[in-house]
């Protein structure tokens, strides 16, 4: 079973950068397409961006478009968000996740970890 571990979350200003990775253990990452969720204190979990597994396509929710970029390095069995031009509504826990059910715009993730804090203060 894989084992994901999410790191790089902190606090940080209105319009900063955060650069999140995830690391898989237990099992690769590929040939899974792979996503980054988030969920805000009081809200559901919500899909962020997702990348196939050969890094070809990648989708982003319209809130973050612009702002985060999702890449992947299978070699290495790691997972990056970048994140620029924070904003206070970003804040929420990140969490990582390979897709078990994949179409596009859609990713159900699984094999949860503890996830990455990330606040942004205004």
């Amino acid at each position: 079973q894989v084992q994901l571990k999410e790191s790089g979350g902190g606090l940080v200003q209105a319009g900063g950068s955060l650069r999140l990775s995830c690391t898989a253990s237990g099992r690769p990452f590929s040939p899974y397409s792979m996503g980054w969720f988030r969920q805000a204190p009081g809200k559901e979990r919500e899909s962020v961006a997702i990348i196939t597994w050969t890094g070809g396509y990648t989708y982003y929710v319209d809130s973050v478009k612009g702002r985060f970029t999702i890449s992947r390095d299978n070699a290495e069995n790691t997972m990056y968000l970048q994140m620029n031009s924070l904003k206070p509504e970003d804040t929420a826990i990140y969490y990582c996740a390979p897709c078990t059910d994949y179409s596009g715009t859609y990713c159900r993730g699984a094999y949860w970890g503890q996830g990455t804090q990330v606040t942004v203060s205004s």
